[in-house]
């Protein structure tokens, strides 16, 4: 976002910033004593620098893996890279993702009218679960997957909101609960626990009723959609798959 001299910068947030809204996409000035920026403002800063407008219709793409690879995707780094890179299986090109101690996330800007396309439509699969964390707390705040929808404040960066559809590693599927670093972030546990090795698993959420919901707000567009796979806070390893995301009217 461009700088603006003549206004005052945010006061210094107390506390250690988190991976919450948009995952840890977040704004306003960290304390000096802080190692990393949260990732929801941090993030929400790199994609608010350059909105562009998406078509509306029945179906809308996020990603497209196979036939564009990562081009319209931007990192955000955290705390160390997780690594990302496009691999091909029987059922396509798809995003792997490789967490060793680290947090950086992948972001794509685009404007999504969720009066047409409210669904968020993906499907992934995670290789092993992370151990004795609590997820609700700082320092359990790690997933093997996480997908975020983001809704820009504009300006008003406080006003941006994020649900994070996490993949958990012990709360139970279909549980919700605020962020541990920041209120404008809402976690969704869209799955939880081991599967079978290698079981791709399909999600559809109504983004707009997810806001809803979590927030209060009835919101007729998103602006952001990210990725990332993080254990920078226990220390562990992850790897997740991604494949590809679209918007959808039903």
């Amino acid at each position: 976002m461009p700088s603006h001299s003549n206004r005052p910068a945010p006061p210094c947030q107390t506390g250690r910033p988190g991976k919450g809204a948009g995952s840890g996409f977040t704004a306003g000035r960290t304390c000096p004593r802080r190692r990393r920026s949260a990732p929801f403002f941090a993030l929400v800063f790199a994609f608010l620098a350059g909105l562009a407008p998406a078509a509306a219709g029945e179906r809308l793409a996020v990603s497209a893996f196979e036939a564009e690879g990562l081009g319209l995707w931007k990192e955000k780094v955290f705390k160390g890279k997780t690594s990302y890179d496009l691999v091909n299986m029987k059922n396509g090109t798809v995003l792997r993702a490789r967490s060793r101690g680290t947090a950086s996330g992948l972001y794509r800007k685009m404007r999504v009218d969720l009066t047409k396309t409210p669904y968020l439509n993906w499907r992934w699969r995670v290789e092993g679960l992370l151990q004795g964390n609590d997820e609700r707390t700082k320092a359990g705040d790690d997933y093997p997957a996480r997908v975020y929808v983001v809704v820009s404040g504009g300006l008003f960066f406080w006003r941006t909101r994020a649900i994070n559809y996490v993949w958990s590693s012990h709360q139970p599927a279909g549980s919700a609960w605020p962020n541990a670093y920041t209120a404008n972030a809402h976690m969704i546990a869209v799955r939880s626990g081991p599967v079978a090795p290698g079981v791709w698993q399909r999600e559809k959420r109504n983004v707009r009723e997810d806001f809803k919901r979590a927030f209060g707000i009835d919101l007729r567009e998103a602006h952001a959609v990210a990725i990332m796979t993080d254990t920078d806070n226990t220390g562990q390893s992850a790897t997740a798959y991604y494949g590809d995301l679209y918007f959808s009217s039903e």
